[in-house]
C-alpha cells in the first residue's frame, strides 16, 4: 500500500510485534567446529554456555535432535559436552556452498524448553582442484590474430572459499599468456591468449601445462595437457548470435522439454562454414541434465531439474567449424520453483502419557514444519482435525507447541489419537497430516461404589466357621492400583472381633465361628471397600447377616423336677371324677417358632385309662372316674416333644397315690377343668404366629433395646421372672408354688376334713431388686407361718372335742 503502515490491518500489526518478540526472546547457540574431525570431537560445553550444572541438565533430560534425518551431534547429559557423532564431510554435507552451518535443537522436558542450535562446519583443504579431462585440444588457425582468447576447461574444487579453486597457471612458452576470468557464478576459468603470432610451418602443435592452484595452505594443485594444433589458413570463425542466452525453466519440466536454441555462423564455405556444437566446461550434474544437438545446437531437458537443489545452472557452448575455427557462448538457465513438496511435520518431543487432572494448556507435544519450497508455496499453515480438546500454539517460526485447551477425564476417553495437518499455500496447496497418540494417565478421582447400599445374609446357627455365606461387591471406575478394591470390616477401637469376615481381595463373606441363635438373633457391621490410590478413597455398606434357628435344643422340664423332689407324689381323692385335675407338667425350649412349640403326652402309666395329659397345656387328669379297684399308688411318665426336624423330647415322672377323705368342696374345685380350647382355634394362633415371625424378627433386636432402656428407666428389674430350675422348693407335691394347697388331715376322724388354703404368692426374688426381694421373702414367710399356726390351734380343738 503506498500509504505505508497505516493501511495494514491491526491484526497483521499485532502479529508481527509478536513474532519480533518471540524471536527476540529466543535463545540459539552457536558453535565452530572443522570438518573431517574424528567422531567423539568435542563441538562444545552447552551446560557451561547456558549456565547450568551438569546435575540440572540431567534432571532436566536435555536432548539434542539435529534438524533432517541425519544425527550429526550427541549430548552428554552427565557433562554437558556436545560432540559430533561422526566424521563430517562439508563437501557432502554442503556441496557448492560458501558458508555451512548444522542447525540442533535442544530439547527439555522437565520443564519444556526449545533452544536452538547451530554449528558451523569450517572447511579444511581436503579436495585438490581436478579437470575432467586430462587433456585438452586446440585448434587455432596460424592466422590467428594477436589478443585471441580461448577458453580453457575450467578445474573443479569441491572446497569453498580460500580452499577452493584461487589461480591458475600455464607452463612458460613463447605464444600464449594466461588471463583470468571469473564467471557469473563466481567461478574462475582461465583462457588462452595469443601474444605472438603462430606459424604453422614452425611450430605445427604446441604442448603446454595448465595448472589449477587453491588457496589452501598448504596449497593443492590439479594439471591438465593443453595440447595446440596450429591449422592452416581459416580466415572466418564461427559467430554466435548472443554471447550470453538467459533462459528461465520451471521445476516440473518434463525431459525432453526445448530449453534454447543457441545458433552461431560461419561466412566461410564447405567445411570451414559448417558449424557443430558442443557443451565445454560441462559439470557432471549439468551433464545429467541437459542435452545438446550437435547439428541444430538445440539444448532440451535430459533429467528432472529440482528448484531445492539447483537454482541456477551455467553451460558453455562451443560452435566449431570445419576448419577447427571456434566460438563460445554462455547459456544461463534459471529454474522457477513449482509447488511440488507437500509440508514435512516433525515431531520433536512428545509426552508418553499425561494425567487426567492435567490443567488446560499443558504441553504434551513439540513439533515443526517445513516445506522445501520458496516463496508462498514454501509457507505453511498448521491446524488440528476433529473435536480434540487439545489446540496448537505457535512457539517461533514453523515451531509449534501442541496444549491441552480442556480438562481431561480418563474415564471417559483413555487416549486421543491427534491428527494434525499442516498445509501449504501454494496455488494448487499441498497438505501433509500426522498422528499424535496420547495416552491419558489415570489419577485416582473415583470412590469404590457397592452395588447396593445394604446386603443380607442369612447363617444356620452352630454352622461350622469358615463358612462362605455371600459377598460383597464394590467397582471403581479409575484403572490399575487406582481401580484395585480391597474390602475390610470398620471396627471400632477395642471392639471384640465380629463373628464374620470378609474376603479383602473377592468381598466373599464368611461366618468364623459358630452363631447361637438363642444368644444373637443377627449380626450388622459396617464393610468398607477401598482402593490403592494415594491417599486411598473409599465407601461403606452394611452387612446384616441372620441367623436361623435349628432345633438343637431338648425342652426342659421345669416341673416336676427331674431330681425327684416329688419323691411323695400328687395325692387324688378316691372319689375323683373324670376330669379331675391331678398335676401340671411345665415344660420350656429355648428355642424359636416351631422348634419351640411342646405337645404333651402320655407316654407310660400303671393304668393307661385312668388318667390323660393335655396335648398343648400338659394337665394330667383323670380319664374317668377313680374306683374302688384301682391301685392305691400309680407311677406316669409324660413325653414332652417340640415340632422341629427332627424333633427333639424329654420326659417327666409323676407319682400318683389314690387317697380317701377329700372333702366335697375340694372334689368340686378339681373337677372344674378349663375347658379345652378346639383345635382349629390352636391351630388359628400358630398360622398367625408363623406369619408374622418374619416381620417381627427384625425388629426384636430394636425391641428388646427399646424395652431394657424403658425398665431401666423405670427402674424395674432388667429381666422377666423366669422359671427357677428347681419347680418346687418342697416335697409338698409337683404343682408350682401357685397352685400349691396345704392338706392336713386331723387324727381319728371318721370323714376325712381338709381345709384348704389359697393359692401362695409366687417368690422370685432373684428377679426383683435388693430390697423389693427381701420384702417379699418376708411376707412369704410370715403368711406361711400364721397359716400353720391357725392350722395347729383348729386341731388341737378338734381333738379335745372328740375325746369329750
Amino acid at each position: 500500500c503506498a500509504a505505508g503502515w497505516g493501511c495494514w490491518p491491526r491484526s497483521v500489526l499485532l502479529w508481527l510485534v509478536c513474532v519480533c518478540v518471540w524471536e527476540s526472546g529466543a535463545e540459539t547457540l552457536r558453535y565452530s567446529v572443522a570438518e573431517e574431525m574424528a567422531r567423539d570431537s568435542l563441538v562444545g560445553n552447552v551446560a557451561q554456555d547456558l549456565g547450568l550444572s551438569p546435575s540440572q541438565l540431567a534432571a532436566r533430560k536435555a536432548r539434542v535432535v539435529s534438524e533432517g534425518s541425519e544425527q550429526h551431534f550427541r549430548l552428554d547429559p552427565h557433562s554437558g559436552v556436545l560432540t559430533v557423532t561422526e566424521t563430517l564431510d562439508r563437501e557432502r554435507i554442503c556441496p557448492h556452498s560458501e558458508s555451512c552451518a548444522l542447525l540442533f535443537k535442544l530439547f527439555f522436558e522437565n520443564p519444556v524448553q526449545l533452544i536452538r542450535g547451530e554449528v558451523e562446519v569450517r572447511d579444511v583443504n581436503d579436495h585438490s582442484p581436478v579437470f575432467r579431462k586430462r587433456g585438452v585440444d586446440l585448434r587455432i588457425p596460424e592466422l590467428a590474430s594477436l589478443g585471441s582468447r580461448y577458453p580453457l576447461e575450467r578445474a573443479q574444487d569441491e572446497d569453498v572459499g580460500i580452499n577452493g579453486l584461487q589461480n591458475y597457471s600455464l607452463s612458460p612458452n613463447s605464444h600464449f599468456s594466461l588471463a583470468l576470468e571469473k564467471g557469473k557464478d563466481g567461478g574462475k576459468y582461465a583462457e588462452l591468449v595469443l601474444q605472438k603470432p603462430l606459424d604453422r610451418e614452425e611450430h605445427r602443435e604446441l604442448h603446454l601445462v595448465l595448472t589449477a592452484t587453491d588457496g589452501g595452505s598448504p596449497p593443492r594443485s590439479g594439471t591438465a595437457q593443453v595440447r595446440v594444433v596450429v591449422l592452416d589458413a581459416n580466415d572466418n570463425m564461427p559467430v554466435f548470435s548472443r554471447e550470453v542466452y538467459e533462459v528461465r525453466v520451471a521445476e516440473n519440466s518434463p525431459p525432453g522439454q526445448l530449453v534454447v536454441r543457441v545458433s552461431a555462423v560461419d561466412p566461410d564455405e564447405g567445411s570451414n562454414g559448417k558449424v557443430r556444437y558442443e557443451f565445454t566446461e560441462m559439470s557432471e550434474r549439468s551433464s545429467q541434465l541437459f542435452q545438446l544437438n550437435p547439428e541444430s545446437g538445440e539444448i532440451r531437458l535430459l533429467g528432472n531439474l529440482d528448484y531445492e537443489e539447483e537454482k541456477f545452472l551455467e553451460l558453455v557452448v562451443r560452435a566449431t567449424d570445419g576448419g577447427g575455427l571456434s566460438a563460445h557462448c554462455r547459456v544461463h538457465v534459471e529454474v522457477l520453483d513449482v509447488n511440488d513438496n507437500a509440508p514435512e511435520i516433525a515431531l520433536s518431543s512428545v509426552s508418553a502419557s499425561i494425567p487426567e487432572d492435567a490443567p488446560p494448556r499443558t504441553v504434551v507435544a513439540l513439533l515443526s514444519v517445513r516445506d522445501r519450497d520458496s516463496g508462498d508455496n514454501g509457507r505453511t499453515e498448521c491446524a488440528i482435525e476433529g473435536d480434540v480438546p487439545f489446540s496448537l500454539t505457535a512457539a517461533f517460526a514453523n515451531h509449534y507447541e501442541l496444549r491441552t485447551s480442556a480438562a481431561l477425564d480418563r474415564e471417559t476417553t483413555a487416549e486421543y489419537n491427534v491428527s494434525i495437518v499442516a498445509t501449504d499455500w501454494g496455488r494448487a496447496r499441498l497438505s501433509a497430516r500426522e498422528s499424535v497418540s496420547v495416552r491419558i494417565a489415570d489419577v485416582n478421582d473415583n470412590a469404590p461404589r457397592f452395588t447396593q447400599a445394604a446386603y443380607s445374609m442369612s447363617v444356620s446357627e452352630n454352622e461350622a466357621g469358615a463358612v462362605r455365606i455371600g459377598s460383597v461387591k464394590a467397582t471403581d471406575a479409575d484403572a490399575g492400583a487406582n481401580g484395585r478394591v480391597r474390602y475390610a470390616l470398620v471396627r471400632e477401637e477395642g471392639e471384640e472381633r465380629p463373628a464374620v469376615s470378609v474376603d479383602a481381595e473377592s468381598g466373599a463373606v464368611s461366618v468364623v465361628r459358630p452363631l447361637d441363635y438363642e444368644e444373637v438373633r443377627a449380626v450388622e457391621v459396617t464393610v468398607r471397600a477401598a482402593d490403592g490410590g494415594s491417599p486411598p478413597r473409599s465407601a461403606t455398606a452394611l452387612l446384616r447377616v441372620l441367623v436361623r434357628d435349628e432345633n438343637d435344643n431338648a425342652p426342659v422340664v421345669l416341673h416336676p423336677p427331674a431330681d425327684g423332689g416329688a419323691a411323695l407324689g400328687e395325692l387324688v381323692p378316691r372319689r375323683a371324677r373324670a376330669g379331675y385335675l391331678v398335676a401340671k407338667v411345665v415344660a420350656v425350649d429355648a428355642d424359636a417358632g416351631q422348634n419351640a412349640w411342646l405337645c404333651y403326652e402320655l407316654a407310660k402309666a400303671t393304668e393307661p385309662g385312668l388318667f390323660r395329659v393335655g396335648l398343648h397345656s400338659g394337665e394330667v387328669r383323670t380319664a374317668r372316674a377313680v374306683g374302688e379297684r384301682d391301685a392305691a399308688r400309680h407311677r406316669l411318665v409324660v413325653l414332652v416333644r417340640d415340632r422341629g426336624r427332627p424333633p427333639r423330647s424329654a420326659s417327666a415322672t409323676l407319682a400318683v397315690a389314690l387317697a380317701d377323705g377329700f372333702s366335697e368342696g375340694h372334689l368340686r374345685a378339681s373337677e372344674e377343668a378349663p375347658a379345652a380350647e378346639p383345635d382349629g382355634r390352636l391351630t388359628l394362633y400358630l398360622s398367625v404366629c408363623l406369619a408374622c415371625v418374619s416381620a417381627l424378627f427384625v425388629a426384636g433386636a430394636a425391641a428388646a433395646v427399646a424395652a431394657k432402656v424403658r425398665r431401666a428407666r423405670r427402674g424395674e428389674p432388667g429381666t422377666l421372672p423366669t422359671f427357677p430350675q428347681s419347680a418346687a422348693d418342697s416335697s409338698a407335691g409337683s404343682l408350682p408354688r401357685s397352685y400349691v394347697y396345704d392338706v392336713r388331715l386331723a387324727a381319728g376322724t371318721v370323714n376325712s376334713e381338709f381345709r384348704f388354703l389359697g393359692p401362695l404368692l409366687p417368690c422370685f426374688p432373684a428377679g426383683l431388686p435388693q430390697g423389693a426381694a427381701e420384702q417379699r421373702s418376708s411376707l412369704c414367710s410370715a403368711g406361711l407361718g400364721q397359716e400353720e399356726g391357725d392350722w395347729a390351734v383348729q386341731v388341737r380343738e378338734r381333738s379335745v372335742g372328740d375325746r369329750g
